[in-house]
Parts: structure tokens; sequence; C-alpha cells
């Protein structure tokens, strides 16, 4: 048998809040996590939209019932299948995307990805495509399998932020572990944020993060 492959057109949808122009102080690209849709995820960050950021929400190519084989629809950015081709394609969606929204170039924009897409963000942000000011890494982890001395070259004047709910079943005492010893592979030291939640975005912490 074997495996071969073909390059075709593909239509993806996004979502955004808000606009940019000349006027506009800060874009916030936002990505959501396994399982969920841009128009939802995106609502987390209307508190925000209503302040003056544009806010950015592309969405996982693959969609998948939740439960068996009808109701409530989930998106994912990749799955361990054909990964390497997942990834080329997902980055070349976001670039697309970027294509139709590239703020200006004073702009401060902000990568943020949440759970899932963080690893995400992260290798979309390695392509070096997107120039963003800051990196906001929220229940999720850089990937183990990025090239570490350019993630360290690429991060170096960025401002990272890392994201953690103090309830959040997904984040055990191994992911902790395992989050520091990336942090320490890419010499960097984060801003760690933690907040009395479980594995959800928090509407204070975004504001305290967009605003200070």
């Amino acid at each position: 048998m074997e495996q071969r492959t073909s390059t075709f057109a593909f239509q993806a949808r996004y979502y955004k809040l808000g606009r940019i122009d000349d006027s506009t102080k800060q874009v916030w690209w936002v990505l959501h996590g396994y399982g969920q849709l841009a128009q939802y995820f995106i609502q987390k960050f209307k508190d925000l939209s209503e302040k003056g950021i544009c806010i950015v929400a592309p969405e996982g190519l693959s969609k998948f019932y939740l439960a068996g084989n009808a109701g409530r629809i989930g998106a994912t950015w990749m799955t361990r299948e054909n990964r390497i081709v997942e990834i080329e394609n997902y980055t070349n969606y976001l670039d697309s995307v970027l294509a139709i929204e590239r703020p200006p170039s004073h702009v401060k924009t902000t990568l943020l990805g949440f759970s899932q897409g963080a690893a995400t963000a992260v290798r979309w942000a390695m392509n070096g495509n997107l120039e963003f000011d800051r990196l906001v890494l929220w229940a999720g982890l850089f990937p183990p399998d990025m090239d570490f001395e350019k993630g360290t070259h690429l991060l170096q004047k960025k401002e990272v932020i890392e994201v953690l709910g103090k309830h959040d079943e997904f984040i055990t005492i191994e992911k902790i572990a395992e989050m520091h010893d990336l942090n320490t592979r890419l010499h960097l030291t984060p801003t760690i944020i933690e907040f009395d939640g479980k594995h959800e975005l928090d509407v204070e912490i975004l504001n305290k993060i967009a605003f200070g």
C-alpha cells in the first residue's frame, strides 16, 4: 500500500469582535481548546472587545460530535494521526486569516492559546509570520517537540505569561513539573498567574493581562 498526498483549496471560518484600523490599540489572536468552537470561545473575550480590543478567533479545522453521532459539536486542531500534515494545514490556515486581519505594526498584539490551543499558538508563532508582543499560554504548555533553540531566540524579547487554574483537573503535578522544565529549556522566566478556578478562562485575569 502506498500513501500519497493531494493539495486542494479549503474554506474555513473564523470569528472576530471589533475592527482593525489605525486607531486600534490592541489585537488579540485567541486559539480555543480541544472540543470547543470559536463562535462560543470568542464570547469569553467580549469584555475586552467592549474596551476597544479587537479579538480574532480562528477555529480548528477538524469537527466532530462530542458524544456519539449527534448533538453538540466541537473542533480540534490536530490529533496524532498524520500529525505533521495537520500541523502544516492549520499553520497555513492561520496564515491565511492573518493575511486578511494583519494589524498595523504599531498595534500591540497578543497571541493566546487555551489548553490544546497553547501548543497550536506556539507552533504558529514559530513560523515567524505573526508579529506579536505577548504570548499567553492558558492551561496549556509549550509543545515538547518544538525547536528549543529557535524558540529561545523568538521569545527572547517577548512577554510570556502562563495562566493556571488552581482547580484545573487537567493540570497535574507532573504537568506543572513539565511546564517548568520546558521553560528552563527555553531559558524563559515567564510571568505565572494562578487563579481560583478550573479548566476555564477568567474575565478578571484577562483584563489584568490586557490592561495591567
